[in-house]
Parts: structure tokens; C-alpha cells; sequence
């Protein structure tokens, strides 16, 4: 089983950013986490603050992989072109959120992205995405 975790914008900064929103961990250290404990699957990781280069990499994959865990971040609520990119794949997509957006702002409380995916992971800190590759397997 092929699965590639997409993050977008300001996901880099995980363990330096807000870390009482997001945790003290980076999103590598934490990768390897993952890795080590899913050795069955093969695990890709691809992070952009460019939203662009976050729809080619969804359509590169979005034919060939068996599931797509897509941490969108603020693009989550703004674009349509990143919604549209996971229509028009056969991948199936986990949106996954790692703070509890309807906790915040209410600008985050609407995403362009969940109508397109399979279902949504929203607050349980990094655990998140043990939780979105647990529904793939």
C-alpha cells in the first residue's frame, strides 16, 4: 500500500510554531514516528507553502497511490483549484487538520476541500495522521 502525506503552508514550522496549538514535535521527527510504526506501507511525504505546487504534486499521485492524507492548512478554507485538483483524481483523500479548526477562528470553520474526501480528521493533534492512515488500511 502506497500512501503520501501532503502538508501545506507553515506545516514546516511544526515544533517551532505555536507550540501550544501544534505541539513541540516536527512534522520529520514525527514522519519517522509514522514510518517506524507502519512498515507494511510505503510512505511518502511532500510538504509547499505554494498552492500550486500542492495541486501538481495531488495530481502526480492522485492515479497511482492508494490514499492521499492532505493537511491543506489555510488553503483548507480559501481554495477552490486545490478541491477541484481532488475531484478530479481517483485517489482517495483524507483532509486532516491538527488543531480543532471550529475551536478557532471562524474563518476556519469552512472548508472548500471536505465535499471532495473521503472523510475528516479534525483535533487530535498529530495523532491525526496515525488516525487517517488507520482508515486506509
Amino acid at each position: 500500500m502506497k500512501i503520501i502525506i501532503i502538508n501545506g503552508p507553515n506545516l514546516n514550522l511544526l515544533g517551532k510554531r505555536e507550540p501550544e496549538v501544534y505541539g513541540s514535535t516536527s512534522f520529520e521527527e514525527y514522519l519517522n514516528t509514522l514510518s517506524n510504526k507502519y512498515t507494511n506501507i510505503t510512505l511518502s511525504y511532500y510538504q509547499s507553502n505554494i498552492e500550486g505546487e500542492l495541486i501538481t504534486k495531488i495530481q502526480e499521485v492522485g492515479f497511482n497511490y492508494d490514499g492521499i492524507i492532505l493537511n491543506a492548512g489555510a488553503y483548507t478554507h480559501t481554495s477552490i483549484g486545490i478541491a477541484d485538483a481532488i475531484k478530479a483524481i481517483t485517489t482517495p483523500v483524507i483532509e486532516v487538520h491538527i488543531s480543532n479548526t471550529f475551536s478557532r477562528e471562524s474563518f476556519r470553520h469552512q472548508s472548500y476541500i471536505s465535499p471532495n474526501t473521503k472523510g475528516v480528521i479534525i483535533g487530535f493533534g498529530l495523532k491525526s495522521y496515525d488516525l487517517a492512515i488507520e482508515a486506509f488500511l
